[in-house]
């Protein structure tokens, strides 16, 4: 392959951005993940790519399948594991083997595939694929398994490699991936390729793998070949060269096998590497693309000159703060600590000993010495939220003791003490677990899948820094800083919406648009340094180069104009704001109100038969048809208990779920028998008819064909929320406020714009002293300008006032969440106190589309209110208007929109 060439993922990105790779997920995939795992758009894009090519050619593709999946740290590639093992069964799969390098991922593993009770499973509660149950078991090899269930052996590499070459009893043999085709899943799989990256630059890329295949191709026969005995035996013999080999050696035996890689830290350098991967690196979503789409946690080092107890001291600060301001937006949040020892056992055991010994003497005292000494704005930040909240410093240091009580305080360092809390380590957010500080020196850098760490501290002085690169110890930290930036997710219950804003989930960071909300706090990592500034440069150059930290940073500061907040505008003026409402459905008395269509459903009987051809004496052939006959069945004549079974087999039907979308159905039963519901629907049987009524596992299929297209319908017509048609008003002054904006550096709005702010700062119509916007805002910006002293002749105090996070209002139909561009007030001069609130979002031509119903939406606000005056305490009146998307190459046609609103 010339050196040139794309990676498989390049390709693919290219056929996903041209939007010709199908993003549909299948029901076995879809209905069988737990649904508490909602898919995040990578998600879905990696399963649609692993789809493609799993059923579809591309270049260099060839048998065994192989492929990897470059996911960064914390984006759920196990999730992703799983999906591919629902899929993969559909497909005929039964056998998986899942190895790893370190036991205990292969003990968090099995928790999250076994355990239904685990708070990471990641199945569903029953498991239905081609309308059979399906169970997932835990083997050792795969002789006598049930060829029903999805059978998965765990192993460690280390393990698998020595059984293979030692033949133990009831463990894996070559055997077993000769005669069975077998998934293998490589977790952390950059610990399997030793041998290639060590090719030496003498030989051609790619030589060494190819001879490592040829010849398990020439030892290891596929199942097109017969090897002897012997032959088998000198195979199972042979000294392994390495972890790869024996991958390589096993996944070559059948060409039906599959190997699927995970990991988050590829080679792309190695020329070895890069010819071995080219055509197999399926997905790569490295750490700043998974950092810029807000799913991680921001890195912040905290750095001093306190001693390491005062460093230890302020970090627990630090961490009680965010579990009180968690507590005070009803969150609930437990922050775990981790203080890191530098190299020994021994060292992370005497730094637990004296951390017990400070929680031990604690006192008001020792608070007060940090809150005097510590000039960390981050510290202030918490001693004044400590001090509005009535928290003294005595009661701070008695909530510590408490917290971190030496019950409640974990070390986790030789290889038995981790196995034995492994398990208690990875669920630290659950809410029985009182765990608060985790002691470690490396055992926790790879494989730890946490939320709710917040801080870490480095319990050591010593550094490896002065090379010309970053050292060994430094790179180590900065991994393990980036295990624990996996986000903390939650919502925020408020008026104006929080816990949308953006449209960003509960797993996304939602204030980067403003740094200094008090809620900003839990959605950072903060690592607790000494101040050593050639350290600190080192830690945070490692940090950028994992991508884990982004030096393109910048931060600009939105402020309201001095002038402004004077205004009686400012002080007593109103904004109108409406919210979202959870769909009741209390209306929904039938299918029919839900859209589900009262049609037949057809079922195609196999009948196994074709036709019959006769030779006739001239020679001519005649063929003879089976007659097709057609009957139409009430589901009310069908066995109640194949309908019960069938329900039981599709999780749609849970009684919650559909009492949920249909609130007057009391009884599973009801929903059965009842003429509006499934009483009321037929299905045409076609085909072969004969003993249709005995056949009950045909009338089975039939039904949960019924079932699935019933869902679908419903599906299509539902919405889970709404937005309300009651706006309600909140005081200027507590919706705009100052903000802290973070942009990367080559973003078009958060560069700087000299001319444009000089423009701006004497428009005292415009309320803060800028705007960090595109090129079109800005534009409308000068267009308002323009108008303004048209608009003055009819109307005072006008203001446009930039939304810059500060709300979201709600569509009445979706519930989906708006956050307009500006909001235009003013006020007639004509003596009646009217104020006009106009919501007006700038929209470039490329944009509109995708955003149609945004410009629906305040349409429909126009006419919904834009004859309605809204009224409060008698006087203050306002009216609401929505105005078409403004377009700098349209203006015309804006401001028009914007005369007519107001005449």
């Amino acid at each position: 392959m010339e050196s040139g060439a794309k990676f498989l993922y390049e390709d693919l990105d290219t056929l996903s951005n041209w939007g010709n790779l199908p993003k549909t997920i299948p029901d076995s995939v879809r209905k069988n993940l737990n649904p508490k795992y909602e898919l995040r758009p990578y998600q879905v894009e990696a399963f649609a790519r692993f789809f493609h090519c799993h059923k579809n050619g591309f270049p260099n593709k060839s048998l065994p399948l192989h492929f990897l999946f470059n996911m960064a740290t914390g984006s759920g590639k196990t999730l992703i594991m799983a999906g591919a093992i629902l899929y993969l069964y559909e497909q005929g799969y039964r056998n998986f083997l899942f190895f790893v390098n370190s036991t205990n991922i292969i003990e968090k593993t099995k928790d999250n595939f076994l355990n239904p009770a685990s708070i990471k499973y990641l199945f569903n509660s029953e498991l239905n694929i081609g309308n059979r149950r399906v169970r997932v078991s835990s083997v050792e090899n795969f002789e006598a398994v049930n060829a029903n269930d999805i059978n998965i052996c765990f192993t460690t590499i280390q393990k698998l490699h020595s059984d293979l070459a030692s033949q133990k009893e009831n463990s894996l043999t070559f055997e077993d991936f000769r005669k069975h085709k077998v998934v293998l899943i490589s977790d952390e799989s950059h610990h399997m390729n030793v041998k290639t990256k060590n090719v030496t630059p003498a030989l051609a890329p790619g030589a060494s793998v190819a001879r490592s295949r040829g010849a398990a191709a020439k030892q290891s026969p596929t199942n097109h070949e017969i090897a002897s005995p012997a032959a088998r035996n000198d195979i199972q013999s042979e000294m392994f060269d390495s972890w790869e080999n024996t991958v390589e050696r096993i996944f070559m035996q059948n060409e039906n096998n599959l190997l699927l890689e995970f990991t988050a830290t590829h080679d792309y350098g190695t020329p070895a590497m890069v010819e071995k991967y080219r055509s197999k690196v399926i997905f790569r979503y490295d750490l700043p693309e998974f950092r810029n789409d807000k799913f991680s946690k921001d890195v912040t080092l905290v750095y001093s000159d306190f001693d390491l107890n005062e460093r230890i001291l302020q970090a627990l600060i630090l961490s009680q703060y965010k579990q009180e301001v968690a507590a005070k937006h009803r969150i609930n949040l437990k922050p775990a600590i981790l203080l890191k020892a530098q190299k020994t056992v021994a060292q992370s055991q005497e730094n637990k000993a004296n951390f017990h010994k400070l929680i031990e003497g604690l006192n008001a005292k020792d608070i007060e010495n940090i809150r005097l000494k510590s000039d960390i704005e981050l510290v202030r930040r918490a001693f004044n939220f400590f001090h509005a909240q009535g928290i003294s410093s005595a009661q701070l240091a008695e909530r510590l003791k408490r917290e971190f009580h030496e019950d409640f305080c974990l070390s986790v360092n030789d290889e038995k003490e981790k196995e034995n809390y492994q398990i208690l380590v990875n669920t630290l957010e659950d809410k029985t677990n009182r765990i608060r500080a985790i002691f470690a020196v490396q055992k926790l850098n790879e494989g730890w899948d946490v939320l709710n760490l917040f801080d870490i501290v480095r319990c050591y002085e010593p550094r490896d820094t002065g090379r010309a690169k970053i050292g060994a110890t430094t790179t180590s930290e900065a991994q393990l800083i980036g295990r624990g930036a996996r986000y903390f997710p939650f919502r925020v219950t408020d008026l104006r919406g929080l816990q949308d804003l953006g449209g960003l989930s509960a797993d996304q960071r939602k204030f980067d648009g403003d740094l200094e909300h008090e809620l900003r706090v839990i959605e950072e990592l903060h690592y607790h340094s000494i101040n050593d500034s050639r350290y600190i440069a080192e830690i945070r150059q490692a940090l950028v180069a994992q991508g884990i930290m982004d030096e393109n940073i910048v931060e600009r500061k939105l402020t309201l104009k001095d002038k402004f907040k004077k205004t009686d505008f400012y002080k007593y003026g109103l904004v109108y704001v409406n919210g979202k409402l959870e769909n009741d459905y209390q209306h929904v008395k039938s299918f029919a109100d839900l859209g589900v269509k009262r049609r037949n459903y057809v079922h195609t009987i196999a009948t196994g038969h074709g036709g019959s051809s006769v030779l006739l004496a001239e020679g001519r052939q005649k063929t003879v048809v089976s007659e097709e006959t057609r009957r139409d069945v009430k589901l009310t004549k069908i066995e109640k208990n194949v309908i019960q079974s069938a329900l039981a087999r599709n999780p749609f039907y849970t009684f919650e779920n559909v009492n949920h979308y249909f609130p007057h159905v009391k009884t599973m039963s009801q929903f059965i028998e009842s003429d509006e519901y499934l009483g009321g629907l037929e299905i045409t049987f076609e085909g072969n008819l004969y003993q249709l009524e005995e056949n009950r596992a045909e009338k089975l299929r039939a039904v949960m064909g019924l079932l699935g297209e019933v869902e679908a319908e419903v599906l299509q017509q539902i919405t889970d929320f709404r937005g309300s048609k009651e706006f309600t008003r909140e005081w200027v002054r507590g919706i705009f406020k100052d903000k802290v904006l973070k942009f990367d550096k080559n973003n078009e709005r958060g560069k700087e714009d000299d001319q444009f702010e000089h423009f701006v700062s004497a428009k005292d119509w415009l309320a803060f002293n800028t705007i960090y916007g595109t090129s079109e805002e800005k534009a409308f910006v000068r267009m308002l300008d323009r108008q303004m002293e048209r608009l003055q002749k009819d109307y005072e105090d006008i203001y446009l006032v930039r939304n810059e996070g500060h709300f979201a209002i709600y569509d009445f139909e979706k519930g989906r969440p708006f956050q307009p561009d500006f909001v235009l007030f003013l006020k007639k001069k004509n003596g009646k106190i009217l104020t006009y609130q106009l919501f007006v979002e700038p929209k470039g031509k490329f944009l509109k589309d995708q955003d149609k119903w945004k410009e629906t939406f305040l349409k429909e606000i126009t006419a919904e209110f834009g004859n309605k005056v809204l009224t409060f305490e008698g006087e203050s009146k306002y009216r609401l208007i929505g105005v078409p998307f403004y377009n700098n190459e349209d203006e015309n046609v804006f401001r028009e929109s914007l005369d007519a609103v107001l005449s």
